[in-house]
């Protein structure tokens, strides 16, 4: 997400004076992650989708537009397993977090033995380079690490293994940098990581990318939260929604998902700053923008808001009954005020000015008692290829 912000968009920053952007902040995604179940609920409304797909040869192709931490991928791969036991599986997964690509590393080994005929793409290009593999300069494709691992057995024990030591590659191709023109973050290197079992290499010759063969064309899209909430709805189609929009083949679906509030996380938030509008670009804006960049290529697409009953994603944090009392944990209240930051994308610096007085515990133990927990409304919306 960082590398597509551009620095006027920080509230209470400027170019030169920039707080650290929150979802740089590990420490906070990891708890939110932990603590609420979205992740869950994003892959179970993904894998709706597999049942309007129709996969041609070699391969059913899956796009995921920000990986994270790889609990919707691998949960995901699964369901696609489940559907199409038989088939051929490309997934390619977009992810500049160094850490967050451990992560997802670390829970593809039973992949490969429960789906043989799966190969796994992890790259850091960004949106209009990942779905081809293939940056934008001749520079850049100069310098471009394509990486190819060959797992050798045919169980997840030694898978993991030999995932766990691509260390040293990660650490030294997965690095970024600080974009002096933007303050976003940006790859050093560009980096491809292609893996697949070594003896499934022949039946897989035809799915495996090559270095030199760009080619886009993808069943199935997931672009879960890959922007900033408050960036323009021109700059979120122009950047990454167009693009990828145009990565789909005949019949391809893109499932976008964002956050949309009208729930208790931005009562909270309204708590200490009563006039905060974290999601101003709704569905229906975006649609529009994207009908508008398309252009005449848009008779080749279906743009779907969806009713809202059918668009809402609720998720929820964790919590049991007797939690929410009178007296509510530290855990929770924190756990629960992180959450409402991270949703919001508070940066730091203003969840700090906040924090001084200690008015946040109040508003949050406030905000929990009056709902009886604290969930949170994502909205999705379809594209679909003709």
């Amino acid at each position: 997400m960082a590398e597509t912000e551009p620095a006027s968009t920080q509230q209470g920053s400027t170019a030169d004076e920039r707080p650290l952007r929150f979802y740089d902040s590990r420490q906070k995604y990891l708890t939110f992650v932990t603590t609420c179940d979205e992740k869950w609920r994003v892959a179970e409304r993904a894998a709706r989708e597999l049942g309007a797909l129709h996969p041609e040869p070699p391969a059913l192709r899956l796009f995921d537009a920000g990986v994270g931490d790889g609990t919707v991928l691998s949960h995901l791969m699964r369901a696609m397993h489940q559907r199409f036991p038989t088939i051929p599986l490309l997934v390619t997964g977009k992810e500049i977090s160094l850490e967050d690509v451990r992560l997802t590393l670390d829970k593809l080994p039973d992949r490969f033995v429960e789906h043989p005929q799966t190969v796994a793409v992890l790259t850091n290009l960004n949106f209009k380079e990942s779905p081809t593999l293939t940056p934008n300069s001749a520079e850049k494709q100069a310098r471009m690490v394509f990486e190819y691992v060959e797992l050798e057995g045919d169980g997840s024990y030694g898978f993991g293994d030999q995932l766990r030591s691509l260390d040293d590659f990660l650490t030294d191709n997965w690095r970024v940098k600080v974009s002096e023109k933007t303050g976003a973050l940006l790859y050093e290197t560009p980096a491809v990581l292609v893996v697949y079992r070594k003896d499934q290499k022949f039946a897989l010759d035809n799915v495996i990318p090559r270095r030199d063969e760009p080619r886009a064309d993808y069943d199935l899209i997931l672009a879960s939260q890959p922007w900033r909430s408050r960036v323009s709805a021109d700059f979120k189609v122009s950047k990454i929604l167009c693009p990828l929009s145009n990565s789909l083949r005949s019949h391809g679906v893109l499932l976008g998902i964002q956050s949309m509030g009208d729930d208790p996380g931005i009562d909270l938030v309204r708590e200490i700053w009563p006039d905060e509008e974290p999601f101003p670009v709704d569905r229906h804006e975006l649609l529009r923008a994207l009908h508008h960049e398309l252009g005449d290529n848009v008779r080749n697409f279906d743009l779907m808001a969806l009713p809202l009953s059918e668009s809402r994603l609720r998720y929820s944090m964790h919590t049991l009954p007797s939690e929410i009392g009178n007296n509510i944990g530290t855990s929770t209240l924190f756990a629960a005020w992180n959450a409402a930051i991270y949703v919001a994308q508070i940066e730091d610096d203003r969840v700090e000015q906040a924090t001084v007085d200690g008015r946040y515990i109040e508003a949050t133990q406030n905000t929990l008692q009056r709902h009886g927990g604290l969930w949170f409304n994502d909205e999705t919306f379809v594209v679909r290829r003709h």
